[in-house]
Parts: C-alpha cells; sequence; structure tokens
C-alpha cells in the first residue's frame, strides 16, 4: 500500500464527519439518505472500517460533496481559490429582464449558493417554492428592491439585507429602475430523491449561461 493510499485512509474519516456536521445532519439522517446503515456510517467516521466504492460513493452523494475531492491529498491547506471576473459564468435572463452571475462553485449547488443579480428597470426574478427549510439571504448594493415571500412583502434599499423562507413562493423586483443585489440560497436539509434547485427564477433554468 502506498504512502498516498495511506494518507487517503487516514483523512477518510475526518473528511466524512466534517462534510455530515457541515450539512448538519445525524448520523441517521446520513444512513436514511445513502441507503448505508448507521452503524456503518459511525465506524467508517472512527475509522474502524473501509468503506467500498460503492459505499463511498452513496456517501458522497448524500452528503452533497464531490468525491474526487473528498479522496485527494492536500499539499497545502494554505491557499486562495480566485475566480476570475472573466471567467464568471453568467445567465442571462431576458424575461426576467436581469442576469445572474453564479458565484459559488458547482459542488455547492443544492446547498450553498451565491450570486450576483443585476437588474433592469422592471426586472422581477419570480420563483416557485424550493425544498423545505430553504432560505434565502439577499443583500441590496444599488437602486431598489422589492421581495416578497408567501403573502410577507418589503421593500429594501442599498445595505439593506433580508432573510426570508424560500421554502414558499417568493420574488425579487426592481419596480422603481435598475438594481444590483447580491444573493445567498442556504438550501435545507436534502431528502432523498431531492434535486438540487434551479438558480433563482424559474424561467433561469432556461436562460442561456455565457461569461461577461
Amino acid at each position: 500500500m502506498t504512502d498516498t493510499t495511506d494518507d487517503i485512509l487516514t483523512l477518510l474519516p475526518a473528511r466524512l464527519k466534517e462534510a455530515r456536521r457541515a450539512q448538519g445532519l445525524s448520523l441517521e439522517a446520513v444512513a436514511n439518505l445513502s441507503g448505508v446503515s448507521r452503524s456503518m456510517v459511525s465506524q467508517i467516521e472512527r475509522g474502524e472500517s473501509s468503506p467500498t466504492i460503492a459505499t463511498l460513493w452513496n456517501l458522497t452523494r448524500a452528503l452533497q460533496v464531490d468525491f474526487a475531492g473528498l479522496l485527494e491529498t492536500r499539499d497545502a491547506e494554505d491557499r486562495v481559490e480566485v475566480l476570475r471576473a472573466r471567467d464568471v459564468p453568467v445567465i442571462d435572463n431576458k424575461m426576467a429582464y436581469c442576469s445572474i452571475a453564479i458565484l459559488s462553485p458547482p459542488e455547492d449547488v443544492g446547498g450553498h449558493e451565491v450570486y450576483d443579480i443585476r437588474f433592469q428597470p422592471d426586472g422581477a426574478l419570480v420563483s416557485a417554492a424550493h425544498g423545505p427549510g430553504t432560505v434565502e439571504h439577499l443583500t441590496v448594493l444599488e437602486g431598489t428592491v422589492v421581495v416578497t415571500s408567501g403573502t410577507a412583502k418589503d421593500y429594501l434599499y442599498p445595505g439593506d439585507t433580508a432573510r426570508y423562507a424560500a421554502d414558499v413562493g417568493h420574488a425579487i423586483m426592481a419596480p422603481e429602475g435598475a438594481a444590483r443585489v447580491f444573493l445567498i440560497v442556504k438550501t435545507g436539509k436534502p431528502r432523498p430523491h431531492d434535486g438540487p434547485p434551479p438558480p433563482p427564477g424559474d424561467a433561469a433554468k432556461d436562460a442561456p449561461v455565457k461569461n461577461p
């Protein structure tokens, strides 16, 4: 067995436990989501059992973590990952009169998503309910926006921040001119067979993605 393999087996229990805690999941919840028994999950996290590839695959899917990233050895923990402005993917949502820059990495889809949204005058992102427990955090950078969540509604101005339920119908609108917002979508605990939510605004899933 190589040193690299030894390193992977040494790091794996801690990596899995970190991923589970980051999702706020209990051992029982991971077992239900992955189909791996609770006792086996516990043994793997304690380093008392080495999972098969199939078991590890089921666990990474349940925890919504990258399979390769979980196994890779990290040469340096101190590093800065940079996404240059020219490389940021942007959804041009013509139906909603806005553009949505996706700032979070692909592996964060369905977990912790970050967007920079620019509205044209009268732009509006109207979204159906996301999964149970999903919330959105929105900060206005420029202009004025109206946020609705279920029957609740409020006006926001530059520097204002709103936190609201996104597991009900919700919307972000710019009725008074151009606006720009910073949006974080925090998805609730996953359920079996749940897929990740689409980008903000129901029409966004069909809009083209481009680089600015």
